[in-house]
């Protein structure tokens, strides 16, 4: 993996384990592919799926072959960034506030930076089974999945003759987990009281992700 780090990202939220930092990309799915060309810089929006072990890994996308990204990404260096959980936080939610008033307003979030060389590639058959795998993962918590197969196969031909597949060899992945790890205990509690009461989804979706999420680890 690259030594040098590109986010801005304090030593109190920066993540370096690995299977945490693959875990945000599995639940997210769904990341910004960002490259940059003699035009300037070019981004698409477009869902991952992870690929290989720790030192080897893929991220694995597809692309409208209409998108004429895909034409400048072939050894490229790019980056992917996903968000996971992300909030508001009210000066009202800490502690201190009643005790020094000394409380701004800020944003607390979950995203992983994901930095790799693309390769493009056209196989149909290969191009199938990313759409299967991808289709798959994302159904497969769902009563009636529903299977790529679903599709009649002369459709699913004429579709999958317009995508285009790549491929990015991740070099390095870097985690910025930043909740409140740098307030006291104290601000911690009520900054997740606070967020529980107005918004028990993101609340829901860091415990699940970081049990010790109101921690100060940094991790």
């Amino acid at each position: 993996m690259m030594s040098d780090r590109r986010l801005y990202n304090p030593s109190a939220f920066r993540s370096d384990d690995d299977h945490r930092l693959a875990e945000v990309i599995e639940r997210t799915v769904f990341g910004t592919l960002i490259s940059s060309g003699a035009d300037g810089p070019r981004a698409s929006h477009l869902p991952f799926l992870l690929r290989g072990a720790s030192g080897g890994r893929i991220l694995r996308a597809h692309l409208a072959r209409a998108n004429d990204h895909w034409s400048l990404l072939d050894d490229a260096p790019v980056l992917v960034i996903f968000h996971g959980p992300a909030h508001y936080v009210s000066p009202g939610w800490y502690a201190s506030k009643a005790q020094t008033g000394k409380v701004v307003p800020t944003w607390n979030y979950v995203v992983v930076h994901a930095r790799g060389r693309a390769r493009v590639w056209h196989d149909a058959q290969r191009l199938r089974s990313l759409v299967e795998d991808l289709t798959d993962h994302m159904e497969r918590n769902r009563a009636a999945p529903w299977a790529v197969d679903d599709a009649p196969a002369d459709y699913l031909a004429r579709m999958t003759a317009q995508i285009v597949g790549v491929d990015i060899e991740l070099e390095q992945l870097e985690g910025k987990f930043k909740l409140g790890q740098n307030r006291s205990a104290e601000d911690r509690a009520s900054l997740a009281m606070g967020l529980a009461a107005e918004r028990p989804d993101v609340a829901a979706a860091l415990a699940e992700l970081l049990p010790d999420w109101q921690g100060a680890s940094g991790r």
